[in-house]
């Protein structure tokens, strides 16, 4: 019986993260404020977006929410992820940022939070897709 209670009473292993990195031919305060424009249009709240630290940080992503989202999110489950982004200027030119997404869903409303691989929308490869873009680098 003590075993099965311990087994319970486990702290959870941290959750994998999805992680993509890239060098922009940009400056960094460039790179920084394509970044912040970047997850604020993907629904994320950028924390601390003005400050000269090396990462930045986001809270869970904000989903839009319906009418039925408690039924769907009952039978169907839910999905939510947060990103850090680490920005290294290389120089005048030469920016270094290396993304990291990390997605967690659960299977019901009673469910606990699992980590899982992000969808395409919320990867870290899409995001240095959409990065890209926001730099006029595509």
């Amino acid at each position: 019986m003590l075993i099965s209670l311990a087994g319970c009473a486990t702290i959870p292993a941290p959750a994998e993260m999805d992680v993509a990195e890239a060098t922009f031919e940009a400056s960094e305060s460039r790179v920084r404020t394509a970044v912040a424009q970047v997850l604020t249009e993907g629904n994320y709240e950028v924390q601390d977006a003005d400050d000269k630290e090396p990462v930045l940080k986001t809270g869970y992503r904000n989903e839009m929410d319906g009418p039925w989202n408690g039924l769907l999110h009952s039978r169907f489950g839910r999905g939510r992820s947060k990103v850090e982004v680490t920005i290294t200027p290389e120089g005048d030119a030469l920016t270094h940022v290396v993304i990291r997404v990390a997605y967690e869903g659960k299977d019901s409303l009673f469910a606990s939070w699992q980590a899982y691989v992000p969808p395409l929308p919320q990867s870290a490869a899409n995001q240095i897709r959409l990065l890209k873009n926001a730099l006029g680098l595509l």
